[in-house]
């Protein structure tokens, strides 16, 4: 394996990919024999500079910063020096006042950025140099971000970022949650290191203690994937964990924080509201959302609506001034199957509509996630029934299982219903809660790899351009006997790394 890249036409970036070279097949003639080449395969490769053997790790000074070129030059953001409210004093960038710096308020306007042709580069994988054709092209990411069917994660402030898509037409994504320290330890650097080189697209923040800003900093100066949290998390360690202290204040002031340290997306659980919990008397395992269990608690103690609702605009006005996408968190998604498609969560569902709508009018990208625990005949209709309210937004399916009693592997179960979910429209899975914890690589690889197949498999159904290339050159290797070629080839070759 070689870590190759390849140059943009439109704007000044370079896109990294992994390319496998193979062995030559040989003929047996009547004079004996013959070679033939093998063209080698190109593959999309998550590791960013970790892959390439030129790079040297420094988990302090971090990675890269590919995207900082990108930006100085503009005349829609500005610079803000060190120590200007920013709590870990460094520089950051924000929108010019009355500015809108959203991909998709650029795709809307026709204009091509630079992530836009990054993301187009990266998902074609260089099949045109097979012969076969793509239609996955800059503009056509363009389209799909101006429609809201696609979303780019790429906060203005994660300069080492490798920019990716997340969208129906696209590649299926996955995502890997983690948890960190209160100061970032060279431990959490290697967890990064080890995720992303296992082929995670994502990475979710779900860090229940406040680290220190410092430690959320290095995470991101060290991830060349996006970086996702739940700001409600950190606003609640913010007042020492007592619910009935947090506030609108509260949680913007570390929403705030993490969009200048460059938090690509955003889990915000707006769509639940105060008339939905009584809703929720029926069910069997009740609320199991950290987040929908925290703000219950707190709309019961205040007799108040749920602040994230109220303030919701507010939060698309802060999200859009970074670039941030707003992932809708699902405060409600069922807990058992025997709660699952249950009228609570179809009533969250179509909260969320009008959200999408809030943020659509502020040209803010928005995904939705969901559904939770959900047997496989009613994945379906729920997607169907999510397109419609959702508006057809990205769809991302976190900790989801196809049945309860998957206890030590629902990795499995997850993998099982991602797949189906990924072929009927989710556009990125993964993320068990108790996946986040897991410091042991080979448990890491385990895991990981079945969302890899799952996802895979997915791209296959769904005949993502160029898909079936790594299968192909995959059975031929076996056919002939070359061994080394097939290992190469394999899913399980890039958990290995």
């Amino acid at each position: 394996m070689k870590k190759i890249y390849v140059e943009g036409e439109i704007n000044n970036v370079r896109v990294g990919m992994c390319r496998i070279n193979l062995s030559d097949t040989l003929i047996e003639t009547d004079s004996g024999g013959m070679m033939k080449k093998n063209n080698p395969v190109v593959v999309y490769d998550t590791s960013g500079p970790y892959g390439d053997s030129a790079f040297k790790a420094d988990f302090s000074e971090g990675l890269p910063r590919i995207r900082k070129s990108w930006y100085t030059r503009r005349k829609d953001i500005v610079f803000n020096p060190r120590n200007n409210g920013d709590a870990a004093g460094r520089s950051f960038f924000s929108a010019k006042e009355g500015k809108c710096i959203t991909q998709m308020y650029y795709a809307k306007k026709r204009m091509i950025t630079p992530e836009m042709e990054y993301v187009a580069i990266r998902e074609n994988q260089q099949v045109e140099t097979l012969g076969l054709k793509s239609y996955i092209t800059p503009d056509f990411v363009r389209k799909e971000i101006a429609s809201g069917r696609a979303v780019i994660p790429a906060n203005i402030n994660h300069l080492e970022l490798e920019p990716m898509i997340i969208g129906g037409r696209f590649l299926v994504k996955i995502n890997s949650n983690i948890t960190t320290g209160k100061v970032f330890s060279r431990n959490d650097a290697e967890k990064v290191r080890l995720n992303c080189c296992l082929g995670v697209d994502t990475l979710m923040d779900i860090s229940y203690e406040e680290p220190s800003s410092l430690s959320r900093e290095c995470l991101v100066r060290n991830s060349p994937a996006p970086v996702g949290t739940p700001p409600l998390y950190h606003a609640l360690a913010k007042v020492g964990g007592r619910v009935g202290e947090l506030s609108w204040d509260v949680y913007r002031s570390a929403l705030v924080e993490q969009l200048m340290q460059g938090v690509d997306f955003i889990s915000v659980h707006a769509a639940m509201k105060r008339r939905h919990l009584k809703m929720t008397a029926h069910r069997l395992t009740g609320i199991v959302s950290r987040a929908g269990r925290i703000l219950a608690e707190w709309m019961n103690i205040h007799k108040e609506e749920n602040f994230l609702n109220t303030h919701f605009p507010e939060i698309c006005e802060l999200a859009g001034a970074y670039d941030a996408v707003i992932s809708l968190g699902s405060g409600l998604r069922p807990g058992s199957i025997y709660d699952s498609n249950d009228r609570v969560h179809g009533a969250e569902l179509a909260e969320m509509r009008e959200l999408v709508d809030m943020a659509w009018e502020n040209c803010v990208q928005v995904m939705a996630e969901g559904p939770g625990h959900i047997p496989m005949n009613r994945i379906e209709p729920y997607m169907k029934e999510y397109r419609y309210m959702c508006r057809g937004v990205p769809f991302f399916s976190p900790g989801m299982v196809t049945s309860d009693l998957a206890v030590g592997h629902e990795h499995i179960a997850a993998a099982i219903g991602g797949a189906q979910m990924a072929w009927y429209g989710a556009s990125l899975i993964g993320g068990l809660k108790s996946q986040a914890g897991i410091t042991d690589p080979e448990r890491m690889r385990t895991d990981l790899l079945s969302y890899k197949i799952a996802a895979h498999s997915a791209d296959l159904a769904k005949g993502h351009p160029g898909a079936q290339v790594r299968d192909n050159a995959f059975s031929k290797a076996k056919q002939e006997n070359r061994r080394a070629d097939w290992m190469k080839l394999s899913l399980g070759a890039f958990v290995n790394r």
